[in-house]
């Protein structure tokens, strides 16, 4: 039986000022995908955090438009 937990993926600037929640829900243990439109978003970089249960890690993205 797959295990659930509660997991958040959430985009923020370089200031730290939180831009978009795109993930905050319970998920049974998986693959999934997350369609994202940043077309309210001006070009740079941002930072992205995934947590799920007690993971949890934070990565770079470069929004080009």
């Amino acid at each position: 039986m797959p295990v659930a937990s509660r997991v958040m993926l959430s985009l923020y600037d370089l200031l730290g000022r939180a831009v978009a929640d795109l993930v905050n829900e319970q998920k049974a243990t998986g693959r999934y995908e997350v369609d994202f439109d940043g077309r309210g978003l001006p070009s740079g970089i941002y930072l992205y955090r995934l947590i799920s249960g007690r993971y949890g890690e934070a990565r770079k993205m470069l929004l080009l438009r």
